[in-house]
């Protein structure tokens, strides 16, 4: 991740934010990532593992691996051209491209697209930082109903931040809430305890008023 992070603070490297927030479902590694973002940005296509090693300080056996991993998940492929009447093995990264276009298409026909919402809630482009804030989510076990339902908790309540909307996964979370049905039985709990002193986050009835539009 570190090699990542210094790769976008440089002039040098460029990477398509398609790519940057989709590699993670392609079952991209991050260093499988650093060596596509090179192999990117080379002018040549022709592949030479030992100008990796030395470009990117990263131990030649460790880029023959990645490289190696990449061809088996279909990344990339190696294929043998005549350049200047010499055989030369070439790095194809079609196949890349052809995923990452397949993905952004497959999120495009998904109208409950769990990034799509918080944009369009938030009304603005996530950041790669809040991307993976959100995966984080996903990779604690969190499900996107349950993500997507404290979206619209925290936009009712008038709060638009992933810090709110994260109290809200890990307070429902708690209680054993996953689903829409869980959420509004929680709300008639609250009203019928109206001796509770200790004021609960979420007061508003979203569920019934989003159901009656």
């Amino acid at each position: 991740m570190e090699q990542i992070v210094e790769l976008l603070k440089s002039n040098n490297y460029q990477i398509s934010k398609e790519l940057l927030f989709n590699y993670k479902r392609l079952n991209i590694t991050d260093s499988e990532l650093i060596i596509i973002i090179y192999l990117i940005n080379q002018c040549s296509n022709i592949y030479n593992p030992k100008q990796i090693s030395n470009d990117l300080k990263v131990e030649l056996n460790s880029v023959l691996e990645i490289i190696n991993s990449l061809s088996e998940k279909n990344i990339i492929k190696i294929e043998m051209k005549k350049i200047n009447n010499i055989r030369s093995e070439i790095i194809n990264l079609d196949l890349l491209y052809e995923k990452v276009a397949f993905q952004l298409n497959s999120v495009e026909r998904e109208d409950s697209n769990l990034y799509s919402l918080f944009e369009t809630e938030f009304g603005r482009t996530l950041s790669p930082m809040e991307y993976q804030i959100i995966n984080s989510w996903i990779e604690a076990g969190y499900s996107e109903e349950l993500i997507k339902l404290a979206i619209k908790e925290a936009a009712y309540n008038g709060v638009r931040t992933l810090r709110y909307i994260e109290t809200i996964i890990v307070e429902w979370n708690k209680k054993g809430i996953k689903t829409r049905d869980d959420v509004e039985k929680n709300r008639k709990q609250f009203k019928n305890n109206s001796s509770n002193k200790n004021k609960e986050l979420f007061d508003y009835d979203w569920l019934n008023d989003e159901r009656n539009n």
